[in-house]
């Protein structure tokens, strides 16, 4: 992590590994990830021995790096056996140093019979859970096509709470229907179960998903923009008030707290990805890779039995398209960015202009140590203000 004094340039934000498990029970009328439904059980055996493939081949392609975090997401990482989830995590200790303290986070449905899992899955290695529970009444989990009902959620995030030292839940807000109230209430309830972390998304209605359909057709409606920014606003006043402010857009913690391997992403770190659809960035002698694989599950099995991989994506990335990566992550976070950083990576200055007018507007701010950042206000218009920086 970034210290205070330290030089921008001298900072490692870490290295880390994604696993992608691309199989959920049911496919969530909301989401767009890349997740599969299969009515047949999943070989894990055959998908274990490809993971292990996958990750010899990068371990190839980044060797001496020392793994700082390893995250397990889908689709549905619980609806693996504790042993396949032990299995992938020595292989990555066959490939790589890990480092000491290393934080291994595995998301889960808070179904009841995936809580039961908790116990294997920490004696395979797993110290931080992630649940998606989403919501906390059963009305607007049917709506949001949740499997758990409110109790099973509560019952597992105690279960969480009772085997691992760290652990998360996400919740959605700006549901339809929702109003700031009911979300202060929500948040003040879900406070109560929290230890030091929770992942607070807003509603957005994604491309070729369910959502949208029902949303063109008339059968979905969302808040406004004025009460969503309510909702945003209500959100901060809250977790502020108790002591875990937004340290990203959608992520609030206890200082210290923060999911080390999402601030890997966002401070703009190494990583590897395996599995299907799995995204990576690598630096190499010639330059930052970016890197992804096959998307189908089966596809991609088959490609890696051949190959030995399944990359579909490799490529080079300009100090263009570094320079805006960089801000389009950096930027989500609380800390902001170094812009020594951004000049030594993209091989450009910022805008002094466009810096000067956004901070005229109110919407970022310098912060100790000459780092740039989102204001407060200029964080609900985001995506906005880098856009504005990045042209």
């Amino acid at each position: 992590m970034t210290k205070v004094g330290q030089s921008p340039l001298a900072v490692d934000p870490g290295f880390g590994i994604y696993v992608h498990w691309p199989f959920c029970l049911s496919k969530c009328p909301y989401c767009d990830f890349n997740s599969h439904v299969r009515a047949e059980s999943i070989d894990e055996g055959r998908f274990l021995a490809a993971y292990r493939a996958e990750l010899g081949h990068r371990a190839g392609l980044t060797m001496g790096r020392t793994v700082s975090s390893v995250f397990f997401g889908g689709g549905t990482p619980s609806l693996m056996q504790a042993g396949t989830v032990a299995a992938i995590l020595d292989a990555i200790a066959d490939h790589w140093s890990i480092a000491p303290h290393a934080e291994i986070t595995l998301e889960a449905n808070p179904t009841s019979v995936e809580a039961g899992r908790f116990r294997g899955f920490r004696a395979a290695g797993v110290n931080r859970i992630s649940l998606g529970v989403q919501a906390l009444n059963d009305v607007d989990l049917k709506a949001l096509g949740r499997a758990h009902s409110a109790a099973e959620a509560l019952a597992a995030v105690e279960i969480a709470a009772s085997i691992f030292e760290r652990y998360s839940f996400d919740l959605i807000y700006a549901r339809p229907n929702q109003t700031p109230q009911d979300w202060r209430r929500e948040l003040d309830a879900a406070l109560k179960r929290a230890r030091d972390h929770l992942s607070l998304y807003q509603l957005t209605i994604e491309p070729d998903t369910m959502f949208e359909r029902l949303r063109d057709g008339g059968k979905l409606r969302v808040p406004d923009v004025d009460l969503a920014r309510d909702l945003w606003d209500t959100t901060q006043e809250v977790m502020g008030r108790a002591g875990l402010p937004a340290y990203e857009v959608s992520n609030h913690a206890r200082p210290g707290a923060e999911s080390r391997h999402n601030l890997i992403y966002w401070r703009y770190g190494e990583y590897v990805g395996v599995g299907p659809g799995a995204h990576g960035r690598i630096s190499t002698p010639a330059g930052r890779r970016a890197q992804a694989t096959e998307r189908h599950p089966e596809m991609w099995l088959t490609v890696v039995e051949g190959d030995g991989h399944a990359l579909v994506e490799d490529e080079l990335l300009t100090k263009e398209e570094q320079g805006d990566e960089f801000l389009l992550m950096g930027l989500r976070l609380a800390e902001g960015i170094e812009p020594d950083r951004f000049e030594a990576m993209s091989g450009r200055r910022l805008d002094p202009d466009r810096v000067a007018s956004l901070v005229a507007e109110g919407m970022v701010e310098y912060a100790p140590q000459g780092r740039l950042r989102v204001s407060v206000e200029g964080f609900p218009v985001l995506d906005a203000v880098v856009a504005d920086l990045a042209a």
